[in-house]
């Protein structure tokens, strides 16, 4: 296998919402590059890209895959990845190691939420961006107004270079306006015939030809300086133009094709042969001191792990990017992770689930290494004494969560690993063992993507689960301040015990002032673990109660909030002041006095107004303006708080506190009330009174629980 220096390679990624013609697009690339002999298709599950089981029953791409080409001898290396919100997590890391984004655009449906979404994750990492409109043989095919959509969308910057002749079952040609050509195809698509601009598209050829020089010139002095004195600019010198401004960002080319008919692809291949930044000229990762990390070929190696996909019989296949100089088989690399050294086996390359050996990797490109020693997506290797680490890939916040239950006992460490190798490779999955709520709780990006987390656990780990509704982490405070007394006292021959507190139990507010009848003697604030505070104040006068009691006091205050009284949810924001007391010279000691102290506060925070809290989430919900009724609705049936609105093009973006109770399941209703346009963001916001109804119904089922 050919190895490629940096200026030969491109890192491409395919980017768009689902059902926009991504894998189509990257099939017909192979083909006409001659990587494969015949195309496959997303319906006949033959397609190099979507080789998994469960892309071919879905059809439609669920995990980022690789697959490389050969186009006029520079290497192409373009990752096709899914476009539902869903599997985000697979397509920010491609993102991450790509220098050019490819946009397909479906010519029926125009911008799609999906891809307003991915194109602000190609902007967090400055990705050079152009714009593919795709499906120009749909009946239902309007390119200009995917134009006009790009531009409102993704800004000026869409500049046209391509548009087709005709659409629909007529569609047959595309006119290149960089080129001043028209390529009219054969009826089974192929290599073009190169045909003057027709007369009738004469005028428009030649404005949007203008407007393209005037962008290109625009973004530097020196072909602006030529265009001022020449009124025009060559080939060359557009093509050049071109490149420094699609480098920075300043133009994001648009093109048009129809993928399934082999029409038009080999220009946007040459495109991005010609004109796409290669690895040396593209976007540099940031160091772990914020500062770029530029790529050195003559350097040492360095190389960036962004992706695990586990394959059976074989183990973990990591691919990685490499950064620095060049690696071989056999390489020993430190992790700057764990500072472990691992040794490098044999290289790959991938088209799809195939593996290609290859001798060596050089900066720029993209590969593969099978059972890499303590390793792991984010990981940075270096030479030894070279110390490198490089920004780690941040995935989005999850957006939906459910329990899993096994349905018969002993299987507990299978699952743990089941559930550590799914997030080794997907890290957009959370794993949550929560003690606070006695059950494992998978987070993931919406409904599908936990159904594929449920069938891989029960058809690749052979695990017999079920998805269960989580419970909610309540907490409990108090409203009004109770003075409580609890007098421990216990004889059964020898020492007994013997303790009693006072305390003054209290909502806990900032800057709140102290009790006018107490004398403050020792303050400690702690922040809890679970939120909130504890404010813990020694009132005692007289000698009442040993200050070395103290510390069993605070112990058993805090082993009741940690178990609330009310529910058994964890308590939180109360100040307890222990003002009084009484020991006894034998019988009084620590067990006793954390015994007294838990019994007075249970008895005292019942008696202070108990109220519980429920956790409040701030969510985002982007939505076309069509369905901003029926969202709007949905989140007053939710009990959602709606604290702001802001249009964005077409889309208008909803802001609002839900109580986490109402967002079960809600990915899944938002897509069904906006046939999948909308998509939400959700993060934790706050701690909030719960409802009465809510209230009483979380303590019976606690009383329920304690009784059984």
């Amino acid at each position: 296998m050919k190895v490629y220096n940096p200026t030969r390679i491109r890192n491409v990624v395919l980017l768009g919402h689902s059902g926009s013609g991504k894998t189509t697009l990257a099939e017909t690339m192979l083909f006409e590059a001659g990587a494969i002999n015949r195309r496959g298709t997303v319906e006949e599950g033959t397609t190099i890209s979507d080789y998994h089981s469960l892309e071919k029953e879905k059809q439609k791409s669920i995990f980022s895959s690789f697959m490389n080409l050969d186009w006029r001898g520079n290497k192409i290396n373009l990752i096709d990845t899914p476009g539902t919100a869903d599997y985000i997590g697979e397509v920010v890391g491609a993102l991450r190691v790509a220098d050019t984004a490819l946009f397909t655009l479906s010519s029926e449906q125009g911008v799609e939420t999906a891809t307003d979404s991915l194109w602000k994750y190609a902007r967090k990492y400055n990705v050079p961006s152009m714009f593919v409109v795709n499906k120009l043989d749909n009946e239902q095919s309007n390119f200009w107004k995917c134009v006009d959509e790009s531009k409102e969308h993704f800004g000026r910057e869409v500049t046209v270079v391509q548009y087709p002749y005709s659409e629909g079952s007529d569609f047959h040609a595309i006119i290149d306006v960089l080129r001043m050509t028209m390529y009219e195809f054969p009826e089974k698509g192929g290599k073009p015939d190169k045909l003057p601009i027709p007369d009738s598209e004469r005028a428009r050829v030649d404005k949007l030809h203008q407007e393209l020089v005037e962008t290109i010139a625009e973004n530097d002095e020196t072909l602006m300086d030529i265009y001022f004195e020449h009124g025009e600019l060559d080939e060359e010198q557009m093509q050049k133009g071109l490149h420094l401004s699609l480098v920075k960002g300043q133009i994001y080319p648009l093109f048009c094709a129809c993928a399934s008919l082999n029409m038009g692809t080999g220009r946007i291949m040459g495109f991005m042969n010609d004109v796409a930044p290669n690895p040396m000229e593209g976007n540099p990762p940031k160091d772990q001191n914020e500062e770029n990390f530029d790529l050195d070929p003559d350097g040492k190696p360095v190389i960036f792990l962004f992706k695990t996909h586990s394959e059976s019989h074989v183990g973990d296949l990591i691919y990685f990017k490499v950064y620095g100089g060049s690696v071989q088989p056999g390489l020993d690399l430190v992790n700057s992770s764990n500072l472990n050294t691992a040794r490098l086996g044999n290289l790959f390359l991938t088209e799809g689930h195939k593996r290609i050996e290859i001798p060596e990797i050089k900066t720029g490109d993209i590969g593969a290494v099978v059972k890499l020693k303590d390793s792991e997506v984010n990981d940075t290797l270096h030479e030894k004494g070279h110390d490198v680490k490089l920004q780690p890939i941040v995935f989005p916040p999850t957006t939906i969560r459910t329990a899993v239950k096994l349905k018969q006992e002993g299987e507990e460490d299978k699952l743990g690993h089941a559930l550590n190798q799914i997030h080794r490779e997907d890290p957009s999955v959370v794993i949550e063992h929560s003690q606070e709520l006695r059950q494992i709780i998978i987070h993931g990006q919406g409904e599908e993507h936990l159904a594929v987390i449920e069938d891989q656990l029960k058809n690749r780990f052979n695990l017999d689960v079920e998805f269960i509704t989580p419970k909610i982490p309540y907490r409990e405070t108090i409203t009004k301040s109770y003075r409580a007394q609890y007098k421990h006292k216990k004889q059964s021959g020898g020492a007994g015990q013997f303790a009693e507190v006072y305390l003054l139990i209290e909502p806990y507010k900032e800057g709140m002032s102290t009790p006018g009848d107490l004398k403050v003697r020792d303050v400690e604030e702690h922040e809890l673990p679970w939120g909130g505070k504890l404010v813990f104040q020694n009132c005692i006068v007289g000698g009442v109660i040993d200050n070395r009691f103290m510390p069993a006091i605070l112990k058993g205050i805090m082993e009741k909030m940690e178990n609330g009284p009310m529910s058994g949810c964890r308590v939180r924001d109360v100040r307890i002041s222990v003002y009084d007391g009484s020991m006894h010279s034998v019988d009084s000691n620590e067990a006793a006095f954390k015994t007294a102290a838990r019994m007075a506060f249970r008895d005292g925070f019942m008696k202070a107004g108990p109220q519980l809290m429920e956790p409040v989430y701030e969510i985002e919900v982007t939505v076309p303006t069509d369905y901003m009724g029926d969202v709007m609705s949905d989140l007053g049936t939710r009990r959602g708080q709606i604290q702001g609105m802001q249009a964005e093009g077409s889309l208008q973006k909803i802001k609002a506190h839900v109580p986490l109770e109402e967002l079960d399941h809600y990915s899944t209703r938002l897509k069904s009330m906006t046939q999948g346009s909308a998509t939400y963001l959700r993060e934790f916001s706050h701690y909030a009174s719960a409802p009465f109804e809510v209230q009483e119904k979380v303590v019976q089922a606690n009383t329920e629980l304690e009784e059984a």
